[in-house]
């Protein structure tokens, strides 16, 4: 115990001084719906536990069609609860539906079935007569190697908008000797790994398993966009530089050379690789490594959280407050939720990252939207430490109603960026270059473990124009470099009222510049 305490006091060191500001609740309002009361925790007011001493260690959640929620939990349990949405939830029902599963880290109500992703296999549970108890367990989708390394986690399933459902495989990291015939025979390249371990594979609607994109490391979250296009996001380590969001399809290979050991399985989209470049900055190691994608938005390394999971879509059309159609990423690490904005630059995605709200009682895996535009968060710091005052539980997050000011968007320009903000900006300060402080960073590409900032430089912001509607204002800026990071802090901007930004942070992944437009 005394060692958890001091893991929790040093994570909250490491945490840069103004992400712990105040504020955030005046706008997002979090609301126990069970949450377990850590042993450090005297506040036994706000614990909400489930019955029978249930670890509710949530590893998946989707929403039935008649408002109650089901929950999976590390466990292996699937349990069905009622009355998540009174406010305050003092009479949540819990109702077990399925049991015996291994490690579930997904589930996806679908066509009147749950599905989940056990180490194994894509399961269908079944509830043939009504009782709410599952009485079928059905293997949807299998075929991928599970060597028995603890770190061969599955996650999924999610869907997209061709109706395919998405599977993310970590990579086993240091397999044993006991462990490596179950391993690909004749690996590619010398990496021995387990079969598809690394990739993302997708279950077609006519029921075949496919194998599409390779080269993730722990690809915990995963989700579609508004178009209906699949992302997943990426934790640093080997090979990893930082926390990262990818767009998958077929072909494209990110960064964690292990997951190459499937390259010339059959059914694989990747071949003809014969070296993987290592030491380079990542620009570079794109040049040499034609394979190698970049991350659609890379999140810088404890500025914007140290563990990425869960991706959500907001749908709920304005009910959630002024960001639909945008991304919420979980945030393991330090209990938190954070915020994506994506565009298309020459057909391919990128964009910014800006944080969002912080105070989750446990490190956040899973998030689902409620049908009143609410946010539902599964907790759980199994295994792991994390912020907060609970080691797992059950949070619904609700918009208060009230606007707060916030870069909104962050889109790249032939010659900078246009920031559109949630509220009419003051034009003297926002039109101000004294207002804004911006920087530009790579990572290096190499096996080790994470990478620190390299070839940072500092932008010329020349000009601040600001729209005659007071809500975008466009950054005309020399020095801007594809392919790095744009750290952009607009703290000196105040809305019309006065007020400071929420959050005056946004990180934009510039992979693109776009082109200049004739006229």
């Amino acid at each position: 115990m005394v060692i958890r305490v001091l893991i929790l006091a040093l994570l909250a060191c490491a945490l840069p001084a103004d992400r712990l500001r105040a504020g955030e609740e005046e706008y997002y309002r979090l609301i126990d719906v069970s949450v377990a009361k850590a042993a450090t925790d005297s506040r036994s007011k706000n614990w909400k536990p489930a019955p029978d001493g249930l670890a509710l260690e949530v590893g998946g959640l989707a929403f039935l069609d008649d408002s109650r929620l089901a929950v999976a939990i590390r466990k292996g349990e699937v349990w069905i609860l009622d009355g998540v949405y009174d406010d305050p939830p003092n009479n949540v029902t819990y109702k077990k539906f399925a049991g015996a599963l291994h490690e579930p880290l997904g589930l996806l109500y679908h066509n009147g079935d749950l599905y989940t992703t056990q180490r194994s296999e894509l399961t269908r549970l079944r509830d043939v007569d009504g009782d709410d108890v599952a009485d079928e367990y059905l293997t949807a989708a299998k075929g991928w190697g599970v060597t028995g390394h603890y770190h061969e986690y599955a996650y999924g399933p999610k869907l997209d908008g061709d109706g395919n459902l998405w599977i993310t495989l970590n990579i086993g990291l240091g397999l044993k000797a006991e462990q490596l015939d179950r391993v690909v025979p004749d690996a590619a390249l010398g990496y021995r790994q387990g079969r598809w371990r690394g990739w993302g594979m997708k279950m077609t609607s006519a029921g075949e398993l496919v194998p599409v994109c390779a080269g993730m490391r722990s690809p915990s979250g995963l989700g579609a966009n508004a178009a209906g296009d699949m992302f997943y996001t990426d934790q640093q380590g080997n090979w990893v530089a930082t926390n990262s969001l990818h767009h998958m399809r077929p072909g494209v290979f990110f960064h964690h050379a292990e997951a190459l050991a499937s390259m010339n399985e059959p059914g694989s989209t990747i071949s003809g690789v014969d070296k993987v470049p290592s030491g380079l900055p990542l620009p570079q190691a794109l040049e040499q490594f034609k394979a190698l994608r970049p991350p659609a938005v890379w999140f810088p390394y404890k500025k914007m959280g140290q563990s990425t999971t869960d991706i959500m879509l907001d749908e709920s059309g304005g009910a959630f407050g002024p960001f639909a159609g945008q991304l919420f990423i979980g945030e393991f690490t330090q209990a938190g939720v954070n915020r994506v904005f994506l565009e298309k630059v020459d057909g391919e995605y990128q964009g910014a990252c800006f944080p969002f709200r912080l105070g989750f009682a446990s490190a956040v895996l899973r998030m689902t939207q409620g049908a009143d535009g609410s946010m539902f968060v599964g907790l759980t710091n199994r295994g792991w430490s994390s912020l907060g005052r609970a080691s797992y539980g059950l949070q619904r997050l609700v918009w208060t109603g009230k606007t707060p000011f916030e870069i909104k968007e962050m889109r790249a320009m032939p010659d900078g960026f246009e920031l559109t903000y949630t509220l009419p900006v003051d034009p003297a300060t926002a039109g101000d270059v004294n207002s804004y402080q911006m920087s530009s960073y790579t990572y290096l590409y190499h096996a080790t473990y994470g990478s620190d900032e390299i070839q940072t430089k500092t932008p010329s912001i020349v000009a601040a124009e600001v729209s005659e509607d007071r809500m975008r204002v466009r950054l005309r800026i020399e020095g801007l470099r594809p392919l790095f990071v744009h750290e952009l802090n607009a703290s000196g901007v105040r809305d019309a009222i006065g007020q400071p930004l929420l959050h005056s942070e946004a990180y934009y992944t510039l992979n693109r510049i776009p082109p200049k437009q004739l006229d």
